[in-house]
């Protein structure tokens, strides 16, 4: 025991120190019955695709509460350390507080240890995060359903698939349940309301398309989240779609061996013009021809 700080136990790990020093609430009980719903802001729609180089996420800009836009310019993409990106979907306030709890612990883990945590330590500590949420989860005010992105040099004794291109195989793509339970997914994840509309696209693409997503080079990915991103829109009221007169665009993130990059604005706008004439209907002043 710490002579210093006699209240601090010598075990346990970073999380666990932070709630026994009550810097962390405890688990919320559930809604009592008859207790009046609550309408909580929530984010959508995240998408991330593997493509040559690396990984790319993304994330449209609008949070709703109900059928009300609350805002249009919610960042749902967001780096924890220089080899991770972590997009969110579902309750913002619970999301955001999942992340930085998340970039703590690692930078907690690095300075104490002298050394990076694990892929597999960071993992479980974003399940465990997930998991204790489950209460406000299990209310419907408050579940948080992120995809986690990273990169890894590939190691001679593992297996790779062969997708082309330097660094193959290195990046990786995980995602979630409200449980916590952990999933990789191979060449593309999507989440949020507007996921099962591009779900399936992105499987046709990735399977019959003229290019699978992993062969797909940086502009060729970016220009197909775009699309991705603009479908959704046209049949999801809870995904933003492009406004032109607003300037309003996706927030889009990539990672690959030379670290972490945030797409910028007016590359996104060059390939919406290049790409997508007159962008999403909701910012078409001419509206869609009959």
């Amino acid at each position: 025991m710490d002579r210093e700080h006699p209240n601090i136990s010598g075990s346990g790990d970073f999380l666990s120190l932070l709630r026994e020093q009550g810097h962390l609430p405890q688990p919320t009980p559930l809604r009592s019955a008859g207790a009046p719903a609550v309408e909580i802001t929530e984010g959508t729609t995240i998408l991330a695709l593997r493509f040559r180089d690396g990984v790319m996420v993304a994330g449209d800009r609008r949070a709703t509460m109900g059928n009300t836009v609350v805002y249009d310019r919610a960042d749902k993409v967001l780096s924890i350390d220089d080899c991770s990106i972590m997009a969110l979907s579902g309750s913002p306030a619970n999301a955001y507080e999942i992340a930085r709890m998340l970039e703590i612990s690692f930078q907690h883990y690095r300075r104490s240890q002298l050394q990076e945590m694990s892929l597999d330590g960071k993992l479980r500590t974003l399940s465990r995060l997930i998991r204790e949420n489950l209460p406000m989860a299990l209310q419907g005010i408050g579940a948080v359903v992120p995809i986690y992105a990273t990169y890894e040099e590939p190691r001679a004794d593992t297996y790779a698939r062969p997708v082309g291109g330097t660094g193959e195989g290195a990046g990786k793509i995980y995602f979630y349940d409200v449980l916590g339970a952990q999933f990789e997914s191979v060449d593309f994840c999507t989440t949020g309301s507007g996921s099962p509309i591009i779900r399936g696209a992105l499987y046709y693409l990735d399977r019959w398309g003229s290019l699978p997503l992993a062969k797909m080079t940086r502009e060729e990915s970016l220009e197909l989240i775009l699309k991705m991103l603009e479908t959704a829109a046209e049949f999801d009221t809870a995904t933003g779609g492009y406004k032109p007169i607003s300037r309003i665009f996706p927030q889009i993130m990539s990672i690959t061996a030379s670290g972490i990059t945030n797409v910028p604005e007016i590359e996104l706008e060059l390939l919406y013009q290049a790409h997508l004439p007159g962008g999403s209907p909701e910012g078409n002043s001419e509206g869609k021809g009959e």
